[in-house]
């Protein structure tokens, strides 16, 4: 992937076929042209890359998704790529990173995100522990130019041993080789800490990192005074509700606080 994306837009793909809110097969198409007409929003509006995630899918397994998972998020991810023509990753939730490394691989995305990369953390699935190794195999062995976008204690997560938010980037990147780290708040839509941006950004200066959660346009100067991205949900949704379509307008309001 050439260069460092600053506005990374999230697809967020409703209740998928099979989960517990989802329909029957029969209703993937519909739910296909929601995530391509996001996937278009972002990019009409200026974003530089995009992240595709089976936000809908909850309450998630903690690692490994059940086969029809990864064969929709292919589907889709293969779609957004089209329409958006941008970059575009992968993350499968809870943390499924073999099975997103499998999807951008097969569907031509360049990084994926692993919400526990290195070590274990106490989740509301349970503990889930790392697999850097693993993954790492994996993307050698598929020959797929793919970057892993790690997560520092990430958020709806607590470390089983806490440790210096830098010691746990450090990790990520020297000894799991990950390509961009990631720091959010404790929840969904909550702000990321600037001073946790700036104890991971002087653990690892020369690797990119993101704020994974809570960015506005209003905050956004502030936050790119640290960080070198951020990936986007909520806040570029028409009236800045969750469910809503992504509203290229105020994709334009995050270009342009970016700049």
């Amino acid at each position: 992937m050439a260069g460092t994306p600053r506005i990374v837009g999230v697809v967020h793909l409703p209740a998928l076929p099979g989960s517990a809110r989802g329909g029957a097969a029969s209703d993937f198409t519909a739910m296909l042209e929601g995530a391509k007409r996001d996937a278009a929003g972002w990019a009409e509006g200026g974003a530089d890359a995009l992240i595709i995630e089976n936000f809908g899918d909850a309450p998630f397994v903690k690692d490994s998704v059940a086969p029809h998972v990864i064969a929709a998020m292919t589907v889709a991810t293969l779609a957004v790529r089209e329409v958006s023509g941008l970059p575009v990753g992968v993350n499968v939730l809870r943390n499924d990173v073999l099975g997103a490394v499998s999807v951008a691989a097969l569907a031509g995305g360049s990084f994926v995100r692993a919400n526990v990369y290195v070590g274990a953390a106490l989740t509301d699935q349970g503990v889930i522990e790392g697999r850097a190794a693993e993954v790492q195999d994996l993307i050698r062995r598929l020959g797929a130019p793919i970057e892993v976008w790690a997560d520092v204690d990430v958020k709806h997560a607590a470390p089983i041993a806490p440790r210096p938010l830098g010691d746990l980037a450090e990790d990520a990147v020297e000894r799991g080789l990950a390509g961009a780290v990631i720091v959010t708040g404790r929840a969904t839509g909550q702000p990321a800490s600037l001073d946790d941006l700036r104890a991971v950004k002087e653990a690892t200066p020369g690797t990119p990192l993101y704020v994974g959660s809570g960015t506005t346009a209003d905050a956004l100067p502030s936050l790119l005074s640290i960080a070198d991205g951020v990936i986007v949900g909520t806040w570029a949704k028409r009236d800045g509700q969750l469910f809503n379509p992504v509203d290229p307008a105020r994709v334009r309001m995050l270009v342009d606080a970016a700049r």
